[in-house]
């Protein structure tokens, strides 16, 4: 545990001393408040509980987006610069690599999406909302900020640079997000399994609605850890080549 705290720390210095992770926050944050000024609120009344619906809608797009410049770097810069000797040599497991990169990444996306909690507050104090629905909503946010954040460590171990790796998450998130609509036109048991991969669908639009489903909390979960046990295996083969 010590040894992966210490490459959290590594890692989080390198987002927080550098502009980087706070211009990717920033972005995202812009992107997510001239959204939820645009449409979640907009020139017609609405009921606040549907206000705070499309902000969350809107929000999980931005946690997805967020996700592919926050991790592309975990692994591809090492190579690129030559550095990820480093850490081979390193007397540091497989696990407390991965761990420890990962859980950097998801310190940034933390304070990404707690930093979007100013909006349903105007909404809260404008209106009538439920103290479940905004939890459930932020919970449905880190869980799918843990299984988005899970696939781009993937896809950072797995490619030689950064642009590489930004393209192949977005391909591998794109699958997942998209997963809904493959569904429709595939045929039973298929169908039923390709729409329980749905990051958006299956899963999200209940914690959007103020639903929390232990079903998609162990989904959200278990593809982080099954993208975390893919990155740990791919350095193994890696290092005995």
């Amino acid at each position: 545990m010590r040894g992966m705290m210490l490459v959290a720390r590594r890692e989080m210095a390198a987002y927080f001393n550098s502009y980087w992770g706070w211009v990717v926050i920033a972005v995202i944050l812009l992107i997510d408040g001239l959204l939820f000024n645009a449409f979640a609120v907009g020139d017609q009344p609405k009921y606040s509980s549907k206000v705070i619906e499309d902000f969350f809608f809107f929000s999980f797009g931005c946690t997805v987006i967020a996700s592919l410049p926050i991790t592309m770097r975990l692994f591809a810069e090492e190579k690129q610069t030559g550095t990820m000797v480093l850490l081979d040599s390193a007397p540091l497991s497989r696990w407390q690599v991965v761990g420890g990169k990962y859980l950097s990444a998801m310190a940034v996306m933390a304070v990404l999406v707690l930093s979007t909690l100013y909006m349903p507050a105007l909404v809260f104090v404008n209106g009538k909302v439920s103290n479940g629905h905004i939890f459930a909503g932020y919970l449905g946010l880190m869980l799918v900020a843990a299984a988005t954040t899970g696939i781009g460590t993937l896809g950072s171990a797995v490619s030689r640079n950064q642009i590489v790796a930004f393209i192949g998450s977005t391909l591998l998130l794109l699958l997942f997000v998209l997963a809904w609509l493959l569904a429709k036109v595939a045929d039973p048991p298929l169908k039923d399994v390709i729409s329980h991969l749905s990051l958006f669908d299956r899963h999200f639009r209940g914690f959007m609605e103020g639903k929390i489903n232990t079903e998609s909390v162990v989904f959200y979960l278990s593809v982080a850890f099954v993208a975390l046990l893919a990155s740990s295996r791919f350095m193994a083969v890696r290092r005995w080549r």
